[in-house]
């Protein structure tokens, strides 16, 4: 689930007073102008899920291995995660109308691409391409809300419907992909993007365009950066499939010290760096950086493994699926709603603490999965007991990471939070996805593979074992993400020291200790 629901209204909440306001006699296109903005939050928040439910129709059909089926999901991550900052860079320098105009339109053509592959190495591509786009659009997306709507009530009204795509995005998502899925196919989960795309690029001259800063895009930062994450997550992935000694395993990793450090150091020596260290020298925003980088670990997982635990060991259909994940929906709107609340009464780890606790929580009981566990009595509990702690957990530690910046760094200290998310999100499904391949194979050898082999040829007693083996090996990730929400939990109390304050307008609002 994207972050855009939680980063978006803590963007709100500390929106700076001095934006922009939309020129007069615009009014009339206001409407419109929310529909088009909402349009494609919606759109890019929802593609993180909406591939989920689609993942067993796409490996049968393809024949993608159970490691490259990872890098369905995991390659979009990337690429969003990696070239966020340097999307809203990009916005800040050639003029966010534009950029947000050309993400769509590289989103939109990646979305046919996706939804004409023929095999996984365009499919995976295509999701690359998509993630380009997202993080070329997503950045400027927020910005032209300050400078379409003047301030006071319709520029309210705009936030609130925006972050609210965040919310709604996920859910979407999985209820669309299964009913796509089943329905018609699941390239629909791809071209389903087309339309909604084509109108959100006929509707952009409605947007009002935001004055440009001067400065240049930090290119090998974004190159050294981006690079040095895929390869460490290329690493994980190979290591867990061909042995940690592999030399292609070795040589990812080297290659991921070697970009990373080399990232690293320009980014203290740029002028116009991708991610500024100065937003990392507070450690109470560090913290809420790190923690986030953890709970995206774990949360990806708990959709990726809980829809293959559910389509392949339970039966469910894509549409069945995707309605069985409601609870974790309700379950993250309740949280959040209570955590808003509470963040004017105290402090942030006091709120997203407990939260990791409850959340941690969830996660091991979902570790005590069996091939016959009920959904009404351990699944859907589970899920939203979950749910409830990272609903607890998002809306404060967004407030603690985009409070306390200079004006020009709010936007940076935004994307940078959905950052930590996104790429915290493919390096934990790496991790996981490795520890869950692993233990399956040491129960049954190529236990996916013998899994549809005894579906197709009807062997009861084969595919009773071959459930078995992959039940073991989703309860092992489980158990693992649990504990990246403890590890979470214990950055939360020793870093963020943050104190509970309120602005001039009753807002909350965080400050830095």
């Amino acid at each position: 689930m994207s972050t855009g629901m939680s980063t978006d209204r803590a963007a709100a909440a500390v929106a700076p007073a001095d934006t922009p306001t939309a020129p007069p006699g615009r009014g009339r296109h206001l409407g419109l102008a929310l529909i088009v903005i909402a349009a494609a939050q919606l759109m890019v928040v929802l593609d993180a899920t909406i591939t989920n439910i689609a993942l067993p129709a796409i490996q049968t059909d393809l024949n993608v291995t159970d490691a490259n089926l990872a890098w369905i999901v995991n390659s979009y991550a990337l690429a969003f995660g990696g070239l966020l900052l340097l999307g809203g860079r990009a916005g800040d320098l050639f003029g966010r109308r534009r950029m947000f105009r050309a993400g769509i339109a590289v989103f939109t053509l990646a979305s046919l691409l996706g939804g004409l592959a023929p095999g996984e190495g365009l499919l995976i591509a295509a999701r690359v391409l998509q993630g380009v786009g997202a993080a070329l659009a997503a950045p400027s997306a927020l910005a032209l809300i300050t400078t379409t709507f003047p301030q006071g009530k319709s520029r309210n009204t705009a936030m609130g419907v925006y972050a609210a795509m965040g919310g709604v995005g996920a859910t979407v998502g999985l209820l669309l992909g299964g009913t796509l899925t089943d329905l018609l196919d699941w390239r629909w989960v791809f071209f389903v993007n087309i339309p909604i795309g084509l109108a959100v690029l006929v509707g952009t001259n409605t947007l009002v365009e935001a004055e440009r800063h001067p400065g240049r895009l930090d290119i090998p930062g974004a190159v050294t950066g981006t690079g040095g994450l895929i390869a460490l997550v290329y690493g994980i992935t190979r290591g867990g499939e061909h042995g940690w000694t592999n030399a292609l395993t070795l040589t990812s990793f080297v290659g991921a010290v070697v970009l990373l450090s080399a990232f690293l150091l320009l980014q203290a020596r740029t002028a116009d760096p991708m991610m500024p260290l100065r937003l990392l020298k507070d450690r109470s925003r560090s913290g809420s950086y790190a923690t986030m980088l953890f709970i995206g670990a774990g949360m990806f997982a708990t959709f990726y493994f809980l829809t293959l635990y559910m389509q392949l060991i339970l039966g469910y259909s894509p549409v069945r699926t995707g309605f069985a994940y409601l609870p974790f929906s309700f379950g993250m709107a309740t949280a959040a709603g209570i955590s808003s609340k509470l963040v004017t009464h105290f402090a942030p780890r006091l709120i997203a603490g407990p939260g990791l606790l409850v959340g941690a929580a969830g996660m091991f009981w979902f570790a005590t999965l069996e091939p016959g566990s009920s959904y009404a009595a351990h699944l859907m509990p589970a899920m939203f007991v979950t749910a409830l702690g990272l609903g607890m957990s998002f809306v404060p530690m967004t407030l603690g990471a985009v409070s306390d910046v200079a004006h020009h760094d709010t936007g940076i200290a935004s994307a940078l939070l959905n950052t930590a998310q996104q790429i915290g999100g493919a390096l934990g499904l790496a991790v996981l996805s490795t520890i869950a391949t692993s233990a399956a194979n040491d129960k049954l050898p190529d236990a996916a593979t013998t899994l549809y082999r005894a579906l197709a040829t009807k062997d009861v007693g084969l595919a009773s074992r071959a459930g078995e083996a992959l039940t073991h090996g989703y309860t092992m990730a489980f158990a693992a993400a649990g504990a990246m929400f403890l590890a979470g939990l214990a950055i939360t109390m020793l870093a963020i020291n943050a104190e509970r304050q309120h602005t001039e307008d009753g807002a909350p609002a965080v400050h830095m200790g």
